[in-house]
């Protein structure tokens, strides 16, 4: 599951399939090259709510950034950029909604990080 196609179709049908998100879009698609590609989707969860998805895939390597909006401002975000590396989880880490990083269970694997993800928005809802 790693072409453009596969990626994008598990995002948009995970989202789409999750009974919180209301609705699901494409905001974002460019396609380099078979081994390159980048692309962004936002759900909508209520109460003013987005989860942006940012998947950037570059020869074997994927970057991810899942980051909850609300009322257009950053709450919390996960992701695996390469600047935290006193972190236990290293590359990957958690942005928390009072700005502090921690380490993060996810592990770049969307089959694996999705569930994750959709559990702790859900347990915000509640």
């Amino acid at each position: 599951m790693n072409t453009l196609a596969d990626l994008l179709n598990f995002v948009v049908s995970t989202l789409e399939n999750s009974h919180y998100i209301k609705g699901v879009r494409v905001v974002e698609v460019d396609d380099f090259s078979q081994e390159q590609f980048i692309f962004k989707v936002r759900a909508k969860l209520g109460n003013k709510k987005t989860l942006q998805v940012r998947i950037y895939y570059n020869h074997g390597h994927l970057d991810y950034a899942y980051q909850l909006i609300e009322n257009s401002q950053p709450v919390l975000r996960w992701d695996n950029k390469e600047h935290f590396p006193e972190i236990s989880s290293y590359p990957h880490h958690f942005h928390t909604p009072v700005e502090k990083v921690e380490s993060s269970s996810l592990s770049g694997d969307l089959e694996h990080d999705f569930p994750i993800i959709l559990n702790y928005l859900a347990s915000m809802e509640n």
